[in-house]
């Protein structure tokens, strides 16, 4: 991944990891609309730690007060009843769903799920349902009012976003506003919630930057960095935004953007499964790399019959006959072929032989010789 492509890719992730609109979902199929190829599930949740990084600062408050007031929880009876005590169980509690299940379904999360089809239906049909809940659900909860059962639903809904498109800001902010969360409460948790989450993924696949990856560890840092600068910035917009204006707009851009997808698909403009249709796989080029390199090591053969006899007459004079066998001899190899065998036939060994055309040189059966059919004439 050149440092070009890393720098776009964190723009992407920056302005997308904290809408409801699906970073992940948006960082393939980005690289599908330039014709790059896949950056992978790895290059994706460690770019993630730089939006979380974000996060960090933009909550610093609010977390330290929750990790502070947790650790002497453990202690002290009287502040277990505090919402910040409370809410460090919570996050715990919601971040359960979401690792087992990210364990469970890696394989699928590395291939399956990113399939452009299965990104475009995600995008639609989750923005579609975001949409409802945002228009007709109650919103009268805040944050103190999260319970034990509440942070786990939170939870199942943060887990959907393992299938690029859902969006795991969309999934538990929808969560949420279903128990009848404000919007600015349900996307504080949610922002609260993906902490452990993002991280523990990030650092779990950092061991897979490198290697066969797309993503190397320049790109991917470069990439990092440009997302948590751009997702700071994003924060702080959209909890000023949600104040006053509704995710619709978020709606319409989902839906948009995933029957678009699916028309470019449908048109052959983009391969599902891999970057733009005139993007080789990276399988693809190290085979014809490997076939590149093959080929120079291997002598050019010189003009020889094919190992078929030709259906159509040609130009040269016409092949003689072998008096022993009745079959016609290839005056370019020295020797009649075998109709039975398709094999060359060495009249004086008595026996078929095989016969290379890159060297012209025949192969006795009996000894493993090579030697020249014509000098032996």
């Amino acid at each position: 991944m050149s440092l070009f492509e890393a720098i776009v890719l964190g723009l992407v992730q920056g302005l997308t990891e904290f809408l409801p609109v699906s970073s992940s979902g948006h960082l393939r199929v980005m690289s599908a609309f330039f014709g790059w190829p896949d950056p992978g599930a790895a290059f994706t949740a460690v770019s993630q730690l730089g939006t979380e990084l974000a996060v960090l600062i933009y909550f610093r408050q609010r977390i330290w007060s929750i990790l502070s007031t947790w650790t002497r929880s453990l202690f002290d009876r009287e502040l277990r009843g505090d919402i910040h005590a409370r809410l460090g169980w919570y996050v715990i509690l919601g971040s359960l769903p979401i690792v087992i299940l990210g364990l469970l379904l890696e394989e699928q999360i590395d291939s399956v799920f990113r399939d452009l089809r299965l990104i475009a239906l995600t995008l639609i049909v989750f923005g579609v349902i975001l949409g409802i809940v945002d228009r007709y659900t109650r919103k009268h909860r805040g944050i103190e009012d999260l319970t034990a059962s509440r942070g786990l639903v939170f939870g199942l809904f943060q887990a959907l976003s393992l299938i690029p498109g859902v969006s795991r800001s969309g999934g538990t902010v929808t969560g949420g506003m279903l128990l009848g969360f404000t919007r600015k409460d349900a996307a504080e948790y949610s922002f609260l919630l993906a902490l452990p989450a993002v991280f523990g993924s990030g650092l779990y696949k950092l061991t897979d930057i490198g290697g066969n990856e797309y993503a190397g560890w320049g790109a991917t840092i470069v990439g990092t960095l440009v997302a948590g600068v751009v997702g700071f910035v994003v924060i702080a917009w959209l909890m000023r935004f949600i104040s006053t204006h509704s995710f619709m707009p978020f709606v319409y851009y989902r839906v948009g953007l995933g029957i678009l997808i699916l028309a470019l698909v449908s048109w052959g403009v983009l391969d599902p499964e891999g970057g733009a249709e005139s993007q080789a796989a990276r399988s693809d080029v190290v085979a014809v790399e490997q076939e590149e390199e093959r080929q120079e090591e291997e002598p050019v053969p010189s003009a020889a019959p094919t190992a078929e006899p030709s259906a159509q007459p040609s130009e040269a004079p016409a092949p003689t006959v072998d008096p022993v066998t009745g079959w016609e001899v290839d005056p370019e190899v020295g020797l009649p072929r075998n109709p039975d065998t398709g094999l060359y036939h060495d009249p004086e060994l008595g026996m078929d032989v095989d016969y290379d055309p890159a060297t012209g040189l025949a192969t006795n059966p009996v000894t493993g010789e090579a030697y020249d059919p014509l000098a032996d004439d």
